[in-house]
């Protein structure tokens, strides 16, 4: 007897030899541990890499939120006194804390917005989700930025230490081992407060803009399905360059304050909010702005890389699988 023709077959042998071979070669859609991890993993990438790299920037803007009537002349110049003053290795002050922070900060950042994005889309079921894209983009970006401060504020507060005082100590370990012994572990999180003014708006800002610009591109100007990778990665280039720009204005007022909040200790008895509101009076609207155009740079590339990597790796490591909401 014959063997009966499969249900998926045409009837051709070449033709199903070549859906065959087509369906071999495309991706595995992942899910659940496999896939977020995957998308924790790239993003720890590419906000470790980003961050890191732009350690120098970083350093300068720093000097010029703390001690502005000293480095009071721009961001170029500002280079140039740190340089003059304590010699170009300073710029690499801190670096083993951004590293290591950004890293813990980018896994819950990048693969938290891709898990809460889909619970609520399980939630709310696609079609409310998609026509209310906006709303989750926000909320799940709140979502997974409030777990990553968690995990970044310990180093963020000895990264800046080590920034503001040069001869604090010596790097990341024997910096986090002082502040532990001298001041407690609180002290850690004595910039929480700030961080989550700054970084969840920040991470708001940076998702949602992202997320409208690279639709707009793919829906009016280019066929994401037929894009090559190279134009894929230029667009999350772009798209990310924009959104950096947006969150930068957005989070730059606590930016300045937490830097200010974690150069000293506060006083005897003195609570976290009591500091953060005569800071706040202190700075002023135009104060809080303090070393935005260093920021405007630093951000908006490090945003426009973080997107470009983050897509990179992605492809790389097969994390296929999550669902799109953006308008085709």
């Amino acid at each position: 007897m014959a063997a009966a023709t499969p249900a998926t077959s045409t009837g051709n042998t070449k033709i199903d030899g070549i859906v065959q071979n087509v369906a071999a070669n495309e991706p595995k859609k992942l899910s659940g541990l496999a896939l977020y991890s995957r998308f924790a993993f790239a993003g720890a990438v590419c906000c470790s890499v980003t961050h890191g790299g732009l350690t120098p920037v970083d350093v300068v803007k720093t000097r010029i939120q703390l001690d502005p009537v000293t480095y009071n002349r721009g961001l170029i110049g500002g280079f140039r006194q740190v340089i003059q003053n304590e010699g170009a290795g300073a710029l690499l002050t801190g670096a083993g804390p951004t590293f290591a922070g950004y890293f813990l900060q980018g896994a819950f950042k990048f693969g938290g917005y891709e898990f809460f994005k889909q619970q609520c889309i399980n939630n709310l079921g696609y079609e409310t989700a998609a026509n209310n894209r906006t709303a989750v983009y926000l909320a799940s970006s709140a979502a997974a930025e409030f777990f990553a401060d968690i995990a970044l504020c310990p180093l963020e507060a000895t990264r800046i230490r080590l920034v503001s005082e040069p001869t604090f100590a010596s790097g990341l370990i024997s910096g986090f081992s002082k502040i532990a012994k001298t001041e407690g572990f609180g002290a850690f999180y004595s910039g929480f407060g700030p961080i989550l003014f700054k970084q969840v708006p920040y991470t708001m800002a940076k998702f949602v803009v992202y997320e409208k610009v690279a639709e707009q591109v793919w829906k009016n100007f280019l066929n994401k399905e037929t894009a090559s990778d190279g134009m894929k990665t230029t667009v999350n280039l772009g798209s990310g360059l924009i959104a950096g720009f947006a969150a930068a204005i957005v989070s730059q007022p606590a930016d300045t304050m937490l830097s200010k909040i974690n150069k000293t200790k506060g006083l005897p008895g003195e609570s976290t909010t009591s500091r953060l509101i005569k800071i706040g009076k202190e700075l002023g609207l135009r104060g809080s702005y303090t070393g935005i155009g260093a920021r405007l740079f630093m951000v908006g590339t490090l945003t426009a890389g973080q997107f470009a990597i983050y897509g990179d790796i992605k492809r790389m490591i097969g994390a296929v699988g999550g669902v799109e909401i953006a308008a085709a």
